[in-house]
């Protein structure tokens, strides 16, 4: 598969080209986008500031600009919690796409989009802050209308972005859990 892998909120830091290199080593052609120009950080408060300097447009052009290139080889869209939200825009916008893996967040969904049967998997703590209960159900269902194969797994206990072994959120067990199934899910692409 070729995977669009997009940051969290904290930018590029280390997870995300660890992440890279698993996908790669289970056979993946995968890219890394930097939407954030470099910059990552180890503050939620002074990550979320930035963002809101870069701003929601701003943020899509940078990743659209990244994908566009490869988006003819049929990509799936992948992303750490704001990058999950980027990924979900981009594939739901992608008649290409091949699938979407979403790793602790998701979008809001245009009431136009369709897509065929498009395969999506989320992997999300449980609670998660970011992602509530109805939140999480009224986005399923509305996946569910647009057209998607929705598959929801959660992992009670887990901080929100878990996967990130450079985080106070960081649940190995959980971690392990996520790229298990996540490998067998893109294998099936």
């Amino acid at each position: 598969m070729n995977i669009m892998l997009f940051h969290s909120i904290y930018g590029p830091r280390p997870a995300v080209g660890a992440t890279a290199d698993r996908l790669r080593a289970a056979g993946h052609e995968v890219w890394t986008p930097d939407l954030f120009e470099g910059r990552t950080f180890e503050d939620m408060e002074e990550a979320s500031a930035f963002n809101d300097g870069i701003g929601r447009d701003e943020l899509l052009r940078r990743a659209v600009l990244a994908a566009a290139p490869y988006s003819e080889r049929g990509l799936v869209y992948a992303g750490f919690s704001l990058g999950a939200a980027v990924a979900q825009t981009l594939a739901l916008g992608d008649d290409k796409a091949r699938g979407l893996l979403l790793l602790h967040g998701t979008s809001d969904i245009a009431e136009n989009a369709t897509v065929d049967e498009l395969p999506v998997q989320l992997h999300v703590a449980e609670p998660d802050p970011f992602e509530p209960d109805d939140w999480l159900s009224a986005w399923y269902l509305g996946m569910r209308r647009a057209g998607a194969d929705v598959e929801v797994h959660r992992y009670r206990g887990a901080g929100h972005l878990y996967t990130d072994p450079g985080l106070p959120d960081f649940d190995a067990e959980a971690a392990e859990a996520t790229w298990k199934v996540a490998l067998g899910f893109l294998g099936t692409l």
